[in-house]
């Protein structure tokens, strides 16, 4: 006997379709399952024979071979284990011939239960779109799979559950789908309790604005660290889009929580600073997603960027600068996206103090050179922002005035972002940070004196065409800010003061 019952696989962050094949033939019992399958799927052949055992269903004594189609596409994980036994409960007579657009998906236990599985909000998306109708999935995967429109999620606890559902004998309730709510604010400290550091509130607010990267360099103690940590409140909330994507990327990362939805909030990803490259580009013998891409629509911080590995830090050029990265392993060569905000804090010396008012430094010219040289200018130069992070004002500090809140600050990010929103509407760009050739010569023309002072600055500077780019972004942003269709001198200046520590810090000779 023969039977076939659809399934879906995941390889990157796209879901393709599998058709588990079970064919019961004469011979000695043997049960193999085909179809490059890894390990974890060849076991699934203990974990069906058990959960078929203990829901009572009869076990074939009779040659079984299992294909998991197609067989030039390796398959990964435990999913198949729901469509192997349903197949199997087919081809022996004990189950009818099953609908064509209904497909399955979950990890079995020994007694039948249904586990989750990662993975399944792509899976679902391939399913909508290879036309079927109907996904059985576990209770848990539920809610992540009810996103996706057109499609009837039926979540069940165990297998009992479905064969139940297939025979008629007792529905199952299809899971409902909610509508998308982006998260109001995230539940972060609020920009409200900083004192002074008037200049990094400004570089963090048209960091939100423009989608810029940004670097803070300053003493210990001043704030660097804290002011990272309110920048999800300021950020725009997630489209609908964003959400889809950062939540298949969570799903395949296997962090998304069970029994959840779409995302709701952007993500913040604050790696320590003894990551690896493989952690944070992504790797594994599955190549699986990286910070790069688990910070996606979101922000990556890095504090103190110096004690990060080297090698570490060279792996997030292509990701910066190209809003994706490709890993490849011996498995698969799988790209992820990776448009995220960098934002970075260092000291200027090891010790910290080199450029204190009040507190000497204690390293020496060549300690002080070989820690900043840590970063490199190839680096340094895709950073929009470099903004110096000054020690804090006793009065300042004692004074009693309270500072703008995160909430006001969103308002303004968020009125710029919809300026740019409507203006790249037709570009495939999402915000100024992602202008590139021909969009930046379109849209980020300056006046006469803005053009003038451009060119002063460009050749008194030495700027690389990178950072002249980058400084007609950064313009471009602060514009936006201030309502104004084209970057005048005044935005244009403000831009510039925000490239002038990498010639203080680094090219001071």
């Amino acid at each position: 006997m023969f039977a076939r019952v659809n399934s879906f696989g995941v390889q990157g962050l796209s879901g393709f379709a599998v058709t588990a094949e079970a064919d019961i033939s004469g011979g000695l019992p043997q049960f193999s399952i085909v179809g490059l399958p890894d390990s974890a799927v060849k076991e699934a052949a203990d974990r069906v024979r058990s959960a078929a055992k203990n829901l009572g269903f009869a076990w074939p004594a009779s040659r079984i071979t299992v294909n998991l189609a197609p067989a030039r596409l390796r398959k990964t994980g435990p999913v198949y284990d729901l469509p192997v036994l349903l197949a199997l409960l087919c081809a022996s007579g004990q189950l009818p011939s099953l609908n064509e657009r209904f497909a399955f998906v979950g990890e079995l236990s020994l007694n039948g239960a249904l586990r989750p599985v990662t993975g399944m909000l792509p899976m679902a998306l391939a399913a909508a779109e290879t036309g079927v109708t109907h996904l059985f999935v576990p209770a848990e995967n539920a809610a992540e799979a009810a996103a996706v429109e057109g499609l009837t999620v039926l979540g069940a606890s165990d297998a009992a559950q479905v064969v139940a559902h297939l025979r008629g004998e007792a529905q199952l309730t299809p899971a409902p789908r909610q509508p998308f709510v982006p998260a109001d604010g995230p539940d972060v400290p609020d920009f409200a309790d900083v004192r002074g550091q008037l200049a990094a509130r400004r570089g963090l607010e048209i960091a939100a604005a423009g989608g810029h990267n940004l670097l803070m360099i300053g003493p210990p103690g001043t704030g660097k660290s804290m002011l990272a940590k309110r920048m999800p409140g300021i950020l725009p909330p997630l489209t609908q889009e964003e959400a889809v994507e950062c939540t298949t990327i969570c799903s395949v990362a296997g962090l998304l929580p069970s029994g959840s939805g779409l995302v709701g909030q952007r993500p913040f990803r604050s790696p320590h600073h003894s990551v690896s490259a493989a952690a944070l580009a992504g790797g594994g013998a599955s190549a699986r997603p990286g910070e790069v891409s688990l910070a996606h629509n979101g922000v990556l911080f890095l504090d103190e960027l110096p004690e990060f590995h080297r090698d570490a830090l060279e792996v997030l050029r292509q990701p910066v600068e190209d809003g994706k990265v490709t890993v490849s392993r011996a498995a698969a060569t799988v790209t992820y996206p990776s448009r995220f905000i960098l934002l970075a804090a260092m000291n200027p010396c090891r010790c910290g103090y080199f450029g204190h008012p009040t507190r000497a430094c204690t390293c020496t010219p060549s300690a002080i050179e070989t820690y900043r040289r840590r970063v490199s200018g190839p680096l340094l130069d895709r950073i929009d922002l470099h903004v110096e992070v000054g020690p804090v004002q006793y009065s300042e500090l004692a004074g009693s005035e309270k500072a703008e809140c995160s909430a006001d600050i969103r308002k303004r990010v968020i009125a710029a972002r919809a300026v740019q929103t409507a203006r790249y509407a037709r570009d495939g760009i999402r915000c100024n940070g992602e202008l590139s050739g021909q969009l930046l010569r379109r849209y980020c023309q300056p006046d006469a004196a803005a053009a003038a002072l451009l060119q002063t600055a460009f050749d008194r500077l030495g700027l690389s065409a990178r950072a002249y780019d980058r400084i007609l972004k950064v313009s471009r942003t602060i514009a936006d800010l201030a309502g104004c269709e084209q970057i005048g001198a005044a935005h244009l200046a403000e831009a510039l003061q925000y490239r002038s520590l990498d010639r203080k810090y680094w090219y001071d000779k």
